[in-house]
């Protein structure tokens, strides 16, 4: 069985112009109705109170004068005299004329295939009835001419107003389509283009604005990965450089490349390489949404702190200091919060020259966590900066051993996740202090 095509989809231009045409020729329609109907109540009115004056001036004229009186009568209104034993004309044709039963109403009827309209009037003694009509052949001819202009009229008019919405279609949607072309044709090498703005305020010059400011997305987050895969490529071919090395001098001379020193190096930068990667996979994890293991709940930050207080001063790598940690506790998910937690301490431990300090705290809201060293500080135009992923400072605070370049950006992604800020400002230690802000977990 042959597979069917979808059928193509109208235009947006085609679209407004067949609404367009089907509104107005609906209207129009219904008007030309109206028209043709109020032409034939009109005139047909207008002949009813003619003939309301006729029927009075003739029924005076008999009762003035007799039935010889109606012969006497103008011919364009056909009468009949009705005595019981005879009937008076005044035209061979009103010999045709009805009696209505209802004495006095009106009916509408034929004498010699002509419409007419007919009324009746009882006259007072032995006068008898009085039957007049007046033809309404008028009405039904400007009742027809007025149909075979409006059956042409509205036509031509549905067409041209079906042009000229075409055409101002045309005209406004115009600008769209040229947007939608320069758009189609930026790629990985023009990403620097952008579509021109009218000037005029107005939807297309915000449409060309809101594309510019997705085109600056775009780019920036193409930039980012660009960057993040040759600060990633470069992190893991240093490794792997000095693992090669130390491979070849090996072989080359076995005797003077003590074992025990090429397994320490091999192992060092193996868990160099293998901390670049996990740091890799879980901001990819962090950048999609999956990261978190869905088991949130309740989290204590004074709890995570005294935990890496106690780790440090086991490892005594620094001096620690805990007295500021506080009671604080979030909703979120622990074992992130944890790596980000160990990850500022770590931090820390390795641009401080002898101490650091952790605490944490709840004001209103808001639980945070802070983390101080004494070492150089983050220079203020660079603390935006030293969130991003493999960023390398150019002071003595990118002198470390160690580090991945990820941590920091690792702990901005969860502190994100979690929908709290992280900051870098100065320390009381004359270091940096890094501060998580959360929202507090209810109690």
């Amino acid at each position: 069985m042959a597979e069917r095509r979808p059928r193509r989809a109208w235009s947006v231009r085609t679209r407004i112009t067949v609404v367009a045409v089907a509104v107005v020729a609906a209207l129009l329609g219904i008007g030309a109705v109206g028209t043709v109907w109020t032409i034939d109540r009109v005139l047909t009115d207008q002949i009813s109170a003619q003939l309301d004056e006729d029927l009075d001036a003739i029924a005076d004229a008999v009762e003035a004068g007799g039935a010889s009186a109606v012969s006497d009568q103008d011919d364009d209104v056909l009468i009949a005299l009705h005595t019981g034993a005879r009937t008076v004309v005044n035209d061979e044709d009103a010999i045709d004329l009805p009696a209505p039963n209802d004495i006095g109403d009106r009916t509408e009827g034929q004498v010699d295939d002509d419409p007419v309209l007919i009324l009746t009037e009882e006259l007072g003694g032995d006068l008898g009835t009085l039957v007049i009509a007046r033809s309404t052949e008028e009405v039904g001819d400007a009742v027809r001419a007025t149909t075979m202009v409006l059956a042409v009229a509205v036509p031509v008019a549905v067409a041209l107003i079906g042009i000229v919405v075409w055409g101002v279609a045309a005209r406004a949607l115009g600008p769209v389509d040229r947007i939608r072309r320069q758009v189609d044709q930026v790629g990985a090498d023009t990403l620097d283009q952008r579509v021109p703005r009218t000037g005029n305020d107005d939807e297309i010059d915000r449409l060309a604005s809101t594309m510019n400011r997705m085109l600056d997305r775009v780019e920036e987050g193409y930039r980012t990965r660009q960057r993040f895969v040759s600060d990633a490529s470069h992190e893991l071919r240093s490794p792997l450089a000095t693992m090669r090395q130390y491979a070849e001098l090996a072989r080359a001379h076995p005797t003077s490349a003590p074992p025990d020193e090429l397994a320490d190096v091999v192992l060092g930068e193996g868990a160099r390489m293998q901390e670049i990667v996990e740091g890799l996979l879980l901001l990819a994890k962090l950048d999609e949404g999956s990261a978190q293991s869905g088991a949130r709940g309740d989290v204590d930050l004074d709890d995570l702190a005294l935990a890496e207080v106690s780790r440090i001063r086991a490892l005594g790598t620094a001096s620690t200091d805990g007295g500021g940690i506080g009671p604080a506790r979030v909703s979120g998910d622990g074992r992130l919060l944890a790596r980000a937690v160990r990850n500022l301490v770590d931090n820390a431990v390795r641009h401080a020259r002898s101490t650091i300090s952790v605490g944490t705290s709840t004001a209103g809201s808001a639980a945070m966590l802070w983390v101080d060293d004494d070492g150089s500080g983050v220079p203020e135009t660079e603390r935006e900066r030293v969130f991003e992923r493999f960023t390398r400072l150019d002071d003595a605070r990118s002198r470390d051993a160690g580090g991945s370049g990820l941590g920091l950006a690792i702990v901005a992604e969860i502190v994100r996740a979690h929908g709290g800020t992280v900051r870098v400002e100065t320390a009381p230690l004359s270091g940096a202090r890094f501060v998580i802000v959360l929202p507090a977990s209810a109690e």
